[in-house]
């Protein structure tokens, strides 16, 4: 654990968004069963200084944030990309969780909400590691990319 805590410290020091060493990295689905997140920060790989920078979140239509939510029973996610509805099943196994058979409503948008929702959608059927501590939840991309998420109250149904 001391060299996986180094390195999220490391990585803590330079992108400020990996949460501390108690964090979970890729926690079983069922401690996210019923629960919704909202998108709140997206930092770009760092660049030729080492230098992070952060892309900006437009609000969805009608001000809807992109969000995830999974489900009650831990077989799928659904949720807003910021123009259109997604769902995606949730595999798991020893590794942890992964995303597979991603579908999305394909409604027409402006062009820089298009490549938004089209990068989102990206980093959801290609992430390495999801990582989570209380209410934050990072999703780390190969790319480099991490999303960062705040939990939301679910609505009862």
């Amino acid at each position: 654990m001391g060299i996986s805590c180094f390195g999220l410290s490391f990585l803590y020091g330079c992108a400020n968004v990996i949460p501390p060493c108690g964090a979970k990295i890729s926690p079983p689905s069922s401690e996210l069963r019923n629960t919704k997140w909202e998108l709140t920060r997206w930092n770009l790989p760092p660049n030729v200084n080492g230098e992070v920078r952060t892309r900006q979140i437009p609000v969805g239509e009608a001000s809807k944030p992109i969000q995830i939510t999974f489900d009650a029973n831990g077989q799928r996610v659904s949720g807003f990309t910021g123009c259109n509805r997604f769902t995606a099943e949730l595999d798991e196994d020893s590794r942890g969780f992964s995303l597979s058979k991603i579908a999305s409503t394909k409604v027409a948008c402006n062009p820089q909400r298009m490549e938004l929702e089209n990068d989102f959608l990206y980093e959801l059927n290609d992430y390495r590691s999801i990582v989570r501590n209380g209410d934050q939840l990072l999703m780390i991309g190969t790319d480099r990319e991490v999303l960062s998420f705040v939990q939301r109250p679910t609505a009862n149904k």
